[in-house]
């Protein structure tokens, strides 16, 4: 595995052990050179889910495209990277687990806005108000009525 700070080509692994859900191995490398240490995951390889966007256009499903999504409205916020992977894992696997080969953005985006409504309501805020696309003042008060009196 090739060193993500210096570049060299060997390492060793530390320490090796499944993921929560045991879909993945968890390996903690040293680089023989730099002695810098890195995570790696090992997976299984799976045929592509196929993202069918808004426009109709279809890509493949990308994990660090919905992390990266998930992180911006996470921001500042006390959520560990930790419980946002888990989230993406969650919903990857549920994805997975539909043993549709497509699945739409909008069904995705909901979701995510399900598991962040639990893990943190200002996040699911901020998400919401980019993927709900809210044109005014109102319709995000109405979201935060709704969230208000869920409780």
């Amino acid at each position: 595995m090739k060193c993500p700070y210096c570049g060299y080509i060997e390492d060793r692994v530390i320490d090796s052990r499944p993921t929560d859900e045991g879909s993945a191995i968890r390996r903690r490398r040293e680089c023989s050179k730099c002695l810098k240490r890195f995570t790696t995951y090992e997976k299984v390889e799976s045929l592509p889910i196929m993202v069918i966007k808004k426009d109709k256009s279809r890509q493949a499903f990308d994990r660090e495209k919905l992390l990266n999504g998930i992180l911006r409205a996470c921001e500042k916020r006390p959520v560990s990277i930790e419980q946002l992977e888990k989230l993406v894992d969650d919903i990857e696997s549920q994805i997975h687990n539909s043993l549709q080969r497509e699945v739409t953005s909008k069904d995705i985006g909901e979701m995510v806005m399900a598991k962040l409504k639990n893990l943190d309501e200002v996040a699911y805020v901020r998400f919401a108000s980019v993927y709900r696309q809210f044109k005014d003042i109102n319709t995000f008060m109405d979201e935060l009525r709704k969230l208000l009196n869920e409780k």
